[in-house]
């Protein structure tokens, strides 16, 4: 029975082991604060997963990223510094909010400029169908359609 219980624990740790291996293990009894290293890494984007903060994603880089930033709090470096270290590695990219600047214009006001582009086709839309309705016929036409509505009419009575 000794042996069976054995074996079933060991089966288990063979599927439990691989799964630890992704999750690091940080004393945070030290000078790194984990409230202050979980919010850092929470404004960090994953390079690899794009759509994903560091704290969330899986990837072998952002586990790395993890532990570079985790080693720079350790030395001491405030929040301004290591972030400044990982722009200068990586780039912007590597921020969920990027700097406003001249190369991020386009990314933080073009979604304004093209609001505004559709509300302003929209209001000129709506202006040319109110000027097509005021629309008048000539002498011609007018006859003509109160002809094709007098024969309608009559078409009608005979029935």
């Amino acid at each position: 029975m000794k042996i069976g219980r054995l074996l079933i624990v060991g089966l288990l740790s063979i599927r439990v082991l691989p799964a630890l291996a992704g999750v690091e293990m940080f004393d945070f009894t030290g000078n790194v604060n984990e409230d202050r290293y979980m919010a850092l890494i929470s404004q960090l984007r994953c390079l690899v997963c794009q759509n994903q903060s560091l704290a969330d994603s899986d990837a072998d880089l952002a586990h790395d990223l993890r532990v570079e930033v985790y080693e720079h709090m350790q030395k001491g470096e405030n929040d301004r510094q290591v972030v400044d270290f990982l722009v200068s590695r990586y780039g912007d990219f590597v921020l969920y909010k990027p700097p406003v600047k001249p190369s991020t214009y386009l990314l933080w006001y073009g979604p304004f400029v093209l609001l505004a582009l559709g509300v302003i086709i929209v209001v000129r839309n709506i202006r040319q169908r109110g000027r097509q309705s005021e629309t008048t016929f000539s002498q011609e036409e007018q006859a003509r359609i109160a002809a094709l509505l007098n024969d309608e009419r009559d078409g009608e009575r005979g029935k």
